[in-house]
């Protein structure tokens, strides 16, 4: 069973956010999940993405004030773990490029790694203002799929990631207005399939069935599907061209997390509260703190059921 607040190097996780982060030994605290688990930053990260990181931050000292410099820094550094540095990087880049609305898109996503969410949510709105009337463009992948071929924009991520957060803190109608705004503007199956997701579970929560329903008519058995295999599976679900048993997955991987989260998330809606809670459970025992699959149970597992009899 789960619990609340219960390791000794927790803090609050709002009050972590404007404090400078604590180092254990060689490692950085960067943020303390709702159910009070310290996470710090990797000591050892891949070769690979070491490289990368080297790359960017070698680009970058060439020319500091160089707007995608500064992003791509930024990106590598977040991929490290380290949340806090690349929140700062971009902060240092949306007081040089104030009206570039990629700055504000990427230090709200670290905003969302971090817990910090009404950060983040000031950051998308922002992002959202600025992208008001312009052309969209595709936004090229920091960790390339088995394609190579990027299958989101600028504006999508904007909508979807904005979403994302009001889902979380459970500011529903909100959530609806950024999944209305995704859908326009989400023009191939990896993007319909992701931002269909979390508005069905956006309108099932708020009782919107025959809204809920409706949002399944795109969603077939054959679909163009690079990268956003989980998302898809999910909404067969949904739809009832998958059974749930058909989904049960382990949890570690982004992808695998979203596929428990959404089992998890249909139990309960569906009023299965104590498969609910199981597959929270799991999923909060063996994910990936990162993954948004993860940081969403984590938000309903203390919203709904920590410290209460709920699904016992």
């Amino acid at each position: 069973m789960l619990s609340c607040g219960t390791t000794e190097t927790a803090q609050n996780a709002d009050s972590q956010k404007s404090t400078a982060p604590e180092k254990t030994a060689q490692r950085t605290l960067e943020y303390v999940t709702a159910l009070g688990d310290s996470v710090y930053s990797s000591d050892s990260p891949s070769e690979s993405m070491l490289q990368k990181y080297e790359e960017a931050l070698a680009n970058y000292r060439q020319d500091p004030t160089d707007a995608d410099n500064i992003i791509w820094l930024g990106r590598r550094t977040a991929y490290l773990g380290r949340y806090q540095e690349a929140i700062t990087i971009y902060s240092k880049g949306i007081a040089l490029h104030p009206t570039d609305a990629r700055m504000y898109r990427h230090r709200g996503h670290r905003y969302i790694s971090s817990r910090a969410f009404d950060q983040a949510i000031i950051d998308f709105e922002n992002a959202a203002a600025l992208i008001a009337g312009t052309e969209d463009q595709t936004e090229p992948d920091g960790i390339p799929n088995a394609q190579n071929t990027p299958v989101s924009t600028l504006h999508s991520n904007i909508w979807y990631h904005l979403g994302l957060v009001y889902y979380v803190k459970n500011d529903l109608p909100n959530a609806e207005r950024c999944y209305e705004a995704g859908a326009k503007v989400s023009k191939n199956d990896d993007m319909i399939v992701s931002n269909t997701h979390w508005q069905y579970m956006t309108f099932k929560r708020l009782g919107k069935e025959q809204e809920a329903n409706e949002l399944l008519s795109p969603i077939k058995l054959e679909m163009d599907i690079i990268e956003n295999g989980s998302y898809h599976r999910l909404a067969q679900m949904y739809k009832g061209i998958l059974a749930v048993e058909d989904l049960q997955s382990k949890g570690g991987d982004p992808s695998n997390d979203a596929v428990m989260y959404g089992v998890g998330n249909w139990y309960l809606y569906n009023g299965d509260s104590l498969n609910a809670r199981k597959t929270y459970e799991t999923l909060l025992e063996t994910g990936n703190k990162a993954s948004f699959g993860y940081i969403a149970a984590e938000a309903d597992y203390v919203r709904i059921f920590a410290n209460s009899e709920a699904g016992k």
